[in-house]
């Protein structure tokens, strides 16, 4: 049976995007949880979790009543070795769940095709050694900033507005402020709601289209190397949840 991850999405105008063919291109098949549509967070990720965007913001249970759901998905599947990936609102709902701090930005709203600039850190990293390029530019759409990275995180990458762009944590999993996914059509779907002047919105949108194949050529040998991921981990998590559950670890725990 062919490999797949858990997709956690939030809105429907913050979709897989590149990321769908890019991992389904690597052997990976998405299964796509829509909590806004009533889908329930399940309880285990299963061979990996990729957790997107979306305009909430990390702390707001109240308006998004399956954040906490998703949240203790995100912190068994660290502590279990799983690989995730969090990104932009996935990135900081690990921060959060993990023990990490996520708070309003002070420099604003970071918007565009920007630069993020991996740390010498990244070049040993499973994902970030993949990247073709350094300095790199990325889609970015956020106002929440992770001011304060969870315990034991290693930072992989930096930027110019906000210092705290990727860190990995544990061996498997990864969150990400920018959004590797996102595709011309979609980041022009934002700004379509935004606030901006309409000048700024059309410059911002030519930028992103502009940008779109090096952004392709940057962020899907990224994809492919977390597809990678799930597939080498696939045969040790099995393992471990075929022990967890035998009847002889049962005996032994009784």
């Amino acid at each position: 049976m062919r490999e797949h991850v858990i997709v956690i999405e939030h809105e429907a105008e913050a979709g897989l995007g590149f990321f769908r063919g890019w991992l389904e291109g690597a052997g990976v098949g998405c299964e796509v949880v829509r909590p806004y549509k009533g889908d329930a967070v399940p309880e285990s990720a299963g061979s990996g979790l990729l957790v997107l965007g979306g305009e909430a913001s990390a702390w707001d249970d109240e308006g998004y009543g399956w954040l906490p759901a998703t949240r203790a998905l995100l912190a068994r599947s660290v502590e279990d070795g799983v690989p995730a990936l969090g990104i932009c609102l996935g990135a900081q709902l690990m921060t959060i769940a993990c023990g990490g701090t996520v708070e309003r930005g002070a420099a604003g709203l970071e918007i565009g095709a920007c630069a993020v600039e991996p740390l010498p850190e990244a070049a040993g990293d499973l994902l970030f050694s993949a990247l073709p390029e350094s300095p790199c530019r990325a889609v970015q759409y956020h106002y929440d900033a992770m001011t304060q990275l969870p315990p034991g995180a290693v930072r992989l990458a930096t930027g110019g507005q906000y210092p705290n762009q990727a860190y990995r944590l544990g061996e498997r999993a990864w969150a990400v402020q920018f959004h590797p996914e996102a595709t011309a059509d979609i980041f022009i779907s934002w700004t379509s709601g935004s606030r901006l002047a309409p000048d700024r919105i059309d410059e911002l949108n030519t930028q992103v289209k502009d940008a779109e194949p090096g952004l392709v050529e940057t962020w899907r040998p990224l994809a492919e190397a977390f597809a990678a991921v799930v597939l080498e981990t696939t045969p040790r998590t099995h393992a471990a949840t075929h022990a967890a559950n035998s009847p002889e670890r049962a005996l032994n725990m009784s």
